[in-house]
């Protein structure tokens, strides 16, 4: 089998397990209590309905046990299992990501698809609005490929809009690149983004979903999995958001689970960027390059070393962070108009940067 076991949990207990994390009303506290308190999901399954009343457990939860659908989809998770590249990791398991486990609320079970071990790499998340305006894009996807390059994992949802700029940049750049998804890994959503993820794991990434295989889309599971996504990672990136956007959730969920929380500033003009603006606010690093993130986890024992081949010329550095205008990089470098034009020549000719409506972008390579 394709999973990552303790020595001590044979295929029977597996199996017990996943029909534990199926019943209605078994959440991730009421999973946990019931293998410690009868020893194995296995135990737990054959104890009298008595003993589940006598730990809080309610009644519907009890009596779904033998309920044909429980068994069934155990039985489908199982033969899942059997796949090549499909995996599924427990909190008591060597496997399971260490980051994650430390936070209150930690899944039980994480199915994964494709390569496991990347969880356990450091990581950044880079969350955001899902109708995100194309500079947001530009700067999200950006961020995403020079924090790559540096070595980190970049994790985000998967959601249309932030999310799927960073994550296809990441596997443009030849990075890694998790998703974690709000449904089952069965019942992919937005299928939009089928290719995208097929990609990610093609090319050495992740899926990653706390739900049983054939969980729908539910708007209550959003939300939800948004601590997996601060969970696993080192510090959360919001690059545009709402005041009523999800990713101000998952930057809560971060600051609440002591992770580090980074927002890109906007327009006061532009209400997508009012999100942004609140967590800075509220503590959140205002930040305006990749390297001010960088700056900020230079103590962490797990950070990966700077590459080798980091960009010298300081108008690559800065269009790897973020795209820029001319005028914006005259602002920055203080560097006359003329050296200006004459060095984005220079890196135009040797393939490194582009001109687009105006604006100039690192070309990846």
């Amino acid at each position: 089998m394709s999973i990552a076991l303790s020595p001590t949990c044979p295929p029977a207990e597996l199996e017990a397990r996943l029909r534990l994390h199926r019943l209605p009303e078994v959440g991730l506290r009421r999973f946990r209590t019931l293998v410690e308190a009868f020893g194995s999901a296995s135990s737990a399954l054959a104890a009298p309905a008595s003993a589940w009343r006598s730990l809080g457990l309610p009644a519907a939860s009890a009596e779904a046990r033998r309920h044909p659908e429980v068994r069934d989809g155990a039985s489908a998770a199982m033969a899942w299992l059997e796949h090549p590249g499909q995996h599924l990791l427990m909190w008591d398991s060597p496997g399971y990501p260490a980051l994650l486990a430390e936070i209150d609320d930690a899944p039980p079970l994480l199915f994964v698809a494709g390569n496991p071990l990347l969880l356990e790499r450091p990581q950044l998340a880079i969350v955001g609005s899902r109708r995100a305006t194309p500079p947001a894009l530009d700067t999200a996807g950006a961020f995403a490929r020079c924090l790559c390059r540096a070595g980190f994992t970049i994790t985000s949802g998967l959601a249309v809009g932030i999310d799927g700029a960073a994550h296809r940049a990441v596997l443009e750049a030849g990075g890694d690149t998790i998703g974690v998804l709000g449904t089952g890994l069965e019942k992919f959503y937005p299928q939009r983004h089928r290719r995208l993820a097929d990609a990610m794991i093609e090319r050495g990434g992740a899926l990653v979903s706390e739900f049983p295989l054939d969980t729908e889309p539910q708007p209550a599971n959003f939300p939800r999995r948004n601590r997996i996504i601060s969970g696993l990672s080192l510090g959360v990136l919001v690059v545009e958001a709402s005041p009523a956007s999800g990713s101000l959730i998952t930057a809560r969920l971060a600051a609440e689970q002591g992770r580090e929380v980074y927002a890109i500033p906007g327009s006061i003009h532009h209400p997508g960027a009012k999100g942004c603006h609140q967590l800075i606010r509220d503590g959140a690093l205002l930040v305006e390059s990749a390297e001010q993130i960088l700056d900020s986890l230079r103590g962490w024992q797990n950070l990966p070393p700077a590459p080798a081949n980091e960009p010298a010329h300081p108008l690559l550095a800065l269009l790897i962070a973020a795209p820029q205008t001319t005028e914006g990089l005259v602002h920055h470098t203080g560097q006359p108009l003329a050296q200006v034009l004459a060095s984005l020549s220079e890196l135009e000719l040797a393939g490194r940067v582009s001109n687009e409506a105006g604006r100039w972008f690192a070309r990846p390579g």
